[in-house]
């Protein structure tokens, strides 16, 4: 999602407080190596002195001065390079470090975010946003098969619901180690309880662990984001973010109060979300039959053809989590 302006302020002051280290670093390295090769710091001192001297022939209107300047400043460079190298040095020891080379640590590169902004916002939203206490509990890591079924064969599957579960989670891992190179759309169906928000919460903390982008939103927050822009406002950011992030997570799809309108936007963001390459789960209640009836021919078309639906059965693992707490 967008940063507030704190947000915001509070991360470019890390960029400065970056700039402001390395610089000392390299001032650190400069005086290191003027102590043990004074003659370097001679090799400086005239290289800025030839560099004024050809800005002033250039403010005179020397049409050679920065010709002359480029090959004067070259033979002064490599000098100074085999001066370090034989002192035990690397030629570029005296240069200014970046943690991101890219941007130079400033954050934007070729005017736009730089990747590595990306990442310090993505890190910054996922500390401050709700979804960490959350997914502290739900991922991969704490996921047990001790609620799942293992005596009763399901005609359906021809195995247990623990050992179709099995799969199932070895396909979500391998969705995550694969995304997106070989999908980026996955469907979970099923009853009330059955693992779908937790499943997609493991993905979600797999991929954010990843550096990758996530919105989770249930189902009537994706509508009421979509409809508050559907007049326009300055930036369009709710709904700019909800069709460009990485992956979008939508739970419990078929909660939310539908018509006519919702219909529409929910096509509108799931054909654009194909159109633009993003990765988007959903979650739901409702069978594939379900989802056509409640919303139309051309949102299940998508999802058949886009998505991979993974069904999931068994009973309530909430309710049986209750009743074993109460033993």
């Amino acid at each position: 999602m967008a940063l507030n302006n704190s947000q915001y302020n509070a991360l470019m002051r890390k960029y400065e407080e970056r700039q402001r280290r390395n610089r000392r670093e390299q001032e650190a390295r400069m005086a290191e190596v003027y102590r043990r090769l004074p003659q370097v710091e001679k090799l400086d001192a005239e290289l800025g002195a030839q560099g004024a001297a050809c800005a002033r022939r250039a403010l005179d209107g020397d049409a050679s001065a920065p010709m002359a300047l480029k090959e004067g400043l070259s033979e002064l460079r490599r000098h100074k390079e085999a001066l370090l190298r034989e002192g035990g040095f690397p030629a570029d020891y005296m240069e200014m470090r970046f943690d991101c080379p890219d941007c130079k640590d400033t954050g934007y590169s070729g005017g736009r975010r730089c990747h590595c902004f990306e990442r310090a916002r993505l890190e910054l939203l996922y500390a401050q946003s709700n979804l960490r206490g959350v997914l502290e509990r739900e991922n991969f890591d704490t996921l047990s098969f001790a609620y799942y079924d293992d005596n009763e064969t399901l005609p359906q599957l021809n195995m247990t619901v623990a050992e179709y579960m099995y799969v199932v989670v070895g396909r979500c891992k391998e969705f995550v180690q694969q995304y997106p190179d070989k999908g980026t759309n996955l469907l979970f169906t099923g009853g009330t309880g059955v693992g779908k928000t937790f499943l997609t919460n493991c993905i979600a903390k797999a991929l954010m662990e990843r550096y990758v982008s996530v919105i989770y939103l249930t189902a009537q927050d994706l509508f009421s984001a979509l409809s508050w822009n559907k007049n326009g406002n300055e930036e369009n950011d709710a709904e700019d973010h909800i069709m460009d992030c990485e992956m979008l997570v939508i739970d419990d799809l078929g909660s939310e109060f539908n018509n006519a309108y919702v219909s529409s936007r929910l096509f509108y963001c799931i054909n654009e979300r194909i159109n633009r390459k993003k990765g988007t789960i959903i979650s739901t209640n409702l069978s594939m039959n379900m989802l056509q009836d409640a919303y139309s021919d051309r949102v299940t078309s998508r999802l058949a053809s886009h998505y991979m639906n993974i069904p999931l059965y068994g009973a309530d693992i909430r309710m049986k989590k209750r009743q074993s707490s109460g033993d």
